[in-house]
């Protein structure tokens, strides 16, 4: 029954990278970056995994190269996180705090998560952008400080792809390297996806309770 029911967002997150290719991770990706549950967990090793069947080419660049189709799914993942991070962090140089607390529920976000982030930036200064890429969490919203503070735009773009290249690399060796054994797998597979949907699930269901947790406090 959970795997009836997960299928579709599995097969969905498969069928756009496999359709699109490196621009579908890029734009899951930049989903993921813009506070919305769809966990970079998932997404990266998915894009692994297309590597590894030689389906992550761009433009014929990668082709017959698993090596190079893995740099490929990080860099357009990193530069998804880029992307999807600009919303944020103009909301937080246009409106500053104030507009998170105004327009943050419409995209279930609320202080609780500007508190943390805020706190992790005044430890770290700009450097917190490029350790918080590295940070389930704290990397998805710390674009938001980053715009209160007025942070230069270049050196932060610059900090957000470097913190998350490393990132998207690791999940997308680990979605290769876990590959190579799905043909051997077998039965194990469909296992395998109903356990990817439930992170999902888990994900999307950890941002409700979290915002109705913080609406019932206000």
């Amino acid at each position: 029954m959970l795997q009836k029911v997960l299928a579709p967002i599995v097969a969905w997150m498969v069928a756009v990278m496999a359709a699109m290719g490196p621009l579908g991770v890029m734009m899951l990706m930049a989903i993921e970056s813009a506070c919305i549950p769809l966990p970079s967990e998932v997404i990266m090793p998915f894009a692994g995994y297309l590597a590894f069947k030689g389906q992550l080419t761009f433009f014929g660049l990668g082709a017959g190269n698993p090596v190079a189709q893995i740099w490929i799914a990080g860099i357009f993942g990193a530069l998804g996180c880029n992307l999807g991070s600009i919303p944020a962090y103009e909301v937080g140089a246009w409106g500053g705090r104030r507009a998170v607390e105004k327009y943050g529920r419409y995209i279930w976000l609320h202080t609780g998560h500007l508190d943390q982030a805020e706190r992790f930036f005044a430890r770290f200064g700009t450097w917190a952008i490029f350790i918080g890429r590295l940070l389930p969490v704290v990397r998805t919203f710390i674009a938001l400080p980053a715009g209160i503070a007025r942070m230069d735009r270049t050196r932060f773009h610059i900090y957000t792809f470097c913190g998350s290249l490393p990132w998207c690399l690791v999940l997308a060796w680990i979605g290769f390297k876990l590959g190579e054994q799905w043909n051997t797998l077998g039965a194990y597979f469909h296992k395998l996806d109903a356990v990817i949907g439930v992170l999902i699930l888990a994900g999307a269901g950890w941002f409700v309770f979290d915002h109705l947790k913080n609406r019932a406090k206000g």
